[in-house]
């Protein structure tokens, strides 16, 4: 049986769903696969859907079987094999919940970033502060002072993303109840954050719109989610929703359409980004 991973990587993900596609063009069954490598037809399923590591021995069978070429197999090999790596934030497995390591994996590959935050500014542009008032909130369940502050380390860890070469354009729309709703008894804490959110606003990596109260009701008021876009075109978008215990990770054209239908249409209403620079300010001032 293949080792099991904590999560997925996305290079995991695209190659499973490679190897799925091959296998559908070969015209095999998983029963069939399965039979050439001995193992249940099970693991074939896995492997496609990167439940587990690609075994490189496994891996290669397979795209023999397959009628890959000598050459593309040995970049399939080159992937897989650079795929299984651990990302970075394996390293905060201790905090970090097993259903949340794709979206960090996710995250880091993605083009585009467009998401609908409902109650908090998004954790790839909170302050230090407003991520430990948060934290200190209770979000996260009955933890102590050293659990949260692995949390804020995880999440300022995240937000390094922004600061490379080429990063994700971030598309953000937050509901006004997000500046309205104080995290801290100190004001300062929310002063500095509506600071870093004015300097995101002003920069070209990021977009701010504001869904306001005036408005009324939206399409997008069930749940905060994300939908990401990857330059890879083996890759499709893929959405994530999150609720108390866990999240969801949808692929389906349908499911991706209708999100991606609603955040046109939220966008549509919400402030403006010049709007919203104007209310981020407005509310600066009252601390």
């Amino acid at each position: 049986m293949s080792e099991r991973r904590p999560a997925p990587t996305v290079g995991q993900v695209v190659l499973g769903r490679r190897l799925q596609e091959l296998r559908e063009s070969a015209g095999l069954r998983r029963e069939e696969a399965a039979r050439r490598l001995r193992v249940a037809p099970a693991t074939i399923r896995r492997m496609e859907t990167a439940d587990v590591a690609l075994k490189i021995p496994y891996v290669q069978v397979l795209l023999e079987t397959y009628g890959v070429p000598e050459d593309e197999t040995a970049a399939f090999v080159a992937l897989a094999e650079e795929a299984n790596q651990p990302g970075w934030w394996q390293r905060f497995h201790d905090v970090l919940p097993e259903w949340f390591s794709l979206y960090v994996s996710l995250e880091g590959a993605a083009q585009i970033i467009r998401s609908y935050e409902p109650h908090f500014v998004p954790g790839l542009l909170q302050t230090e502060d407003y991520a430990r008032a948060v934290m200190e909130a209770g979000t996260i369940g009955q933890t102590g002072p050293e659990t949260i502050e692995r949390h804020v380390s995880l999440r300022l860890a995240r937000q390094r993303l922004l600061e490379r070469p080429n990063p994700p354009h971030l598309w953000v729309i937050m509901d006004e109840t997000v500046l309205r709703r104080p995290v801290s008894i100190h004001g300062k804490v929310m002063r500095d954050q509506l600071d870093a959110l004015l300097q995101f606003a002003e920069g070209d990596r990021v977009t701010l719109q504001i869904a306001e109260f005036e408005q009324g009701p939206h399409p997008g008021t069930y749940a905060p989610f994300s939908l990401f876009r990857f330059a890879e075109p083996e890759l499709p978008d893929m959405v994530f929703t999150e609720y108390l215990t866990g999240a969801l990770y949808l692929d389906s054209r349908r499911e991706v359409a209708t999100h991606l239908e609603v955040l046109d249409h939220m966008s549509a209403r919400a402030a403006s980004a010049e709007r919203t620079k104007q209310l981020l300010r407005e509310r600066r001032e009252d601390f």
